[in-house]
């Protein structure tokens, strides 16, 4: 979505935001660097990101076009923001946001809405996580995926194998592995290394049960 097509409270609101655009993999912000922006992703992909003591590194959420992230009631983010690919979000500084709250009712209830998404996706990704069989997390994965989607059965995954494994917890090779064997069983069919359909979505429902 250009920024041109952003909603008209959104748009109203750049008033005091400020449109950056950002490659694959480059840093938005880092943990523990001042709470000072909260941000809009206009397109492109996101990912909130952190590290283990012993090195590994973990994802916590996926940001796509329309979604708001970075509100933090801490003075610091608590994990690293990423592009996934090609991106671009407004920035809004975290202290005049109440001021654009208070006369503009339409991002009030936008920014609300985010948060009790944000809330919501926190604890599908800790159930996620917390399922024992590796395909089971890569079903509940797709569908996701497939509710973000507007391409109906189509599925463009714009994050990497690794992002994918860092997410669910699995290595890459376990990744792999599960996507092969739900691609052999019919339920899903791949279209490029990026792109697949889901061939029987209720089928994946039932695995996630």
């Amino acid at each position: 979505m250009h920024a041109a097509a952003l909603p008209r409270a959104e748009t109203a609101a750049r008033a005091i935001g400020t449109v950056r655009h950002f490659t694959p993999h480059q840093t938005i912000f880092a943990e523990g660097e001042p709470a000072a922006h909260f941000m809009l992703v206009i397109h492109g992909m996101v990912r909130s990101c952190g590290h283990f003591s012993d090195g590994r590194r973990f994802i916590g959420a996926f940001y796509a076009g329309g979604d708001i992230f970075g509100l933090e009631r801490n003075p610091s983010y608590l994990a690293s923001a990423e592009a996934v690919s090609d991106t671009a979000i407004v920035l809004y500084p975290a202290a005049a946001w109440f001021d654009v709250l208070r006369a503009q009712d339409d991002l009030s209830l936008r920014i609300f809405g985010a948060m009790m998404r944000s809330i919501d996706q926190a604890r599908g990704h800790a159930r996620l996580l917390g399922r024992f069989c590796a395909v089971e997390k890569i079903a509940a994965f797709l569908l996701e995926c497939h509710e973000r989607s507007n391409q109906g059965r189509l599925i463009t995954l714009e994050m990497t194998r690794q992002d994918i494994a860092d997410y669910l917890g699995l290595t890459v090779e376990t990744v792999s592995r599960c996507l092969g064997q739900l691609k052999r069983d019919g339920l899903i069919r791949f279209r490029s290394s990026r792109r697949l359909d889901l061939i029987d979505i209720e089928t994946l429902r039932t695995i996630t049960h």
